[in-house]
């Protein structure tokens, strides 16, 4: 017996669509991860963890809506990245040893984000105006715009 896929599965999905979608989760992922571990772990503000973990929870939410491809979640994140692009940048500046190397790191995973969410916007802008669309088609998941 075999299962239909989710309207959301990379099959259904243009390719720059699915590349898209792939490096802004794994970017997003990887914001998430290195914030928890860089101020509960590798290197804290202070000895035994930090509540600058917390930073992370921002990070968490626009999880969902990647996922499923929705465009308003794609763009706001393009904005809340430049935060945390911000904040490591001026770490990377101010701060050495492994906390200067994390802080890169970080610049570069806010990078990808960026990149990602632009080239995902862009692209369905472009396609929805190539089908004579004045607004890109929902996501899978998304309800249609009411008019």
């Amino acid at each position: 017996m075999t299962t239909a896929l989710p309207p959301t599965a990379p099959a259904d999905l243009p390719p720059m669509v699915v590349w898209t979608r792939t490096a802004a989760v794994g970017s997003l992922l990887g914001l998430i991860v290195l914030g928890l571990l860089w101020e509960l772990w590798l290197a804290p503000l202070r000895p035994g963890g930090s509540l600058w973990a917390v930073k992370v929870l921002p990070l968490a939410l626009p999880l969902a809506g990647l996922l499923k491809n929705r465009m308003y979640t794609y763009r706001w994140v393009s904005l809340l990245v430049w935060l945390y692009f911000t904040e490591g940048v001026v770490r990377a500046t101010t701060e050495h040893n492994l906390s200067g190397v994390l802080a890169g790191v970080q610049v570069l995973l806010c990078l990808v984000l960026f990149a990602a969410c632009a080239v995902h916007v862009r692209w369905r802008l472009a396609r929805a105006k190539a089908a004579g669309l004045t607004d890109p088609p929902p996501g899978p998941d998304e309800p249609p715009l009411a008019r």
